[in-house]
């Protein structure tokens, strides 16, 4: 039988993405869904894909909706619908009890909280759930484990994400930038959860070319969260920055010199991420929309110190995000991955793994002093 995948948010730019992807490596009938009743389906010019109107509001239908893909076991469900900020676990929690499997590409701590509370109920129920899927998070979480595993005593991770402009990824991650900014966090800093201050503490890092030296800022991702537990590290940072580099500086007066009851104002928030949104427009002809992500690890290597980095880049963040995504959805649907429980990306998807799907998405590893760069040739 042709395993039945339902893409909610599918008609979105990253939803969309991991459709094609999935259109392009599996053999699945693929159905995308959003919140528009009618829409021209040649807009997404993916062979065989269908629409489905679905607002996650209905709660009633979105049930009866997921609970009609359990009659086989290589039936799938993507969570796409964005900002997760905004969400609930809805959607998940109906997929645990349909008996059906579940990637999300969920970027909030509090929503990855929730999830995690879910994992005793999948593995029970027999369902391997992913979250996190995508890019940061996701193959970020990817390039960690990779970094961590070249030492016998690993002791600091070090994310840091750049993206160009928009990324290509819509009006959505605008959103999730503002909304980041709200509140403080707590990061695992020397041996102990300590709260942040989000787009504080600039650090310019070198990543691979053509980005260069690019300043980043602490922000608050699931990563931060879930390395801290997966590995025996004493610090995991995550900080984020964007080309051009004065972005940077918009982003840091707003998180810096706005009142807070402006960043918990929606409407503020939908405000900027137009306003940004637009800017991008312009300024995505020269920066482009590609991502860079460096995974930085310190530790003990046979009792020595030392350092690896593990690195990717893309010319397109809203693609690549559709690998990071679909790449474990074709593996689940393979039977290639297959682990009851609710997982992020590090606890479920070997390096092996990772890297097999890499390959097969046109990605060349570089090695370097002490690092190693993907780069895709597509």
């Amino acid at each position: 039988m042709t395993n039945q995948v339902l893409i909610i948010g599918g008609y979105g730019r990253i939803g969309s993405s991991v459709a094609r992807d999935l259109a392009t490596y599996t053999n699945s009938e693929i159905t995308i869904t959003g919140r528009k009743s009618e829409v021209n389906i040649k807009e997404i010019p993916i062979p065989g894909v269908k629409y489905l109107a679905l607002d996650l509001a209905d709660k009633e239908r979105v049930k009866n909706i997921i609970h009609s893909y359990s009659k086989s076991a290589g039936n799938l469900v993507i969570h796409c619908a964005g900002p997760f900020h905004y969400r609930d676990t809805n959607v998940l929690k109906n997929c645990i009890e349909a008996g059906v499997n579940y990637v999300d590409v969920s970027d909030s701590r509090g929503f990855t909280r929730k999830a995690l509370e879910y994992s005793e109920a999948a593995k029970q129920a027999g369902v391997t759930a992913i979250i996190n899927t995508g890019i940061f998070p996701g193959i970020s979480n990817s390039l960690a484990r990779q970094s961590v595993e070249q030492f016998d005593e690993p002791e600091e991770i070090h994310l840091s994400y750049v993206v160009g402009g928009s990324g290509g990824a819509g009006v959505t991650v605008m959103r999730t930038t503002f909304l980041g900014l709200q509140n403080h966090f707590d990061a695992w800093i020397n041996g102990k959860w300590q709260s942040v201050k989000p787009y504080s503490d600039r650090q310019v890092i070198k990543f691979p070319s053509p980005y260069g030296k690019i300043g980043v800022y602490w922000f608050d991702m699931p990563e931060s969260l879930t390395l801290a537990t997966s590995f025996p590290v004493k610090t995991v940072t995550t900080k984020f920055g964007s080309f051009p580099d004065f972005y940077n500086y918009l982003t840091w007066m707003t998180a810096h010199l706005f009142p807070v009851s402006w960043l918990k104002n929606s409407g503020v928030i939908e405000f900027l991420s137009q306003v940004s949104y637009k800017m991008t427009q312009f300024t995505d002809k020269y920066s482009g929309t590609g991502v860079a992500i460096q995974a930085k690890v310190m530790g003990k290597k046979s009792g020595k110190k030392a350092d690896f980095c593990s690195s990717i880049i893309h010319k397109d963040t809203a693609n690549v995000t559709g690998i990071g995504a679909g790449g474990i959805a074709e593996l689940i649907l393979s039977g290639k991955l297959n682990k009851p429980g609710v997982w992020s990306v590090e606890n479920s998807l070997s390096t092996e793994l990772f890297e097999r799907v890499m390959q097969s998405r046109g990605f060349v590893k570089n090695y370097g002093d002490k690092s190693m760069v993907y780069q895709s040739l597509n």
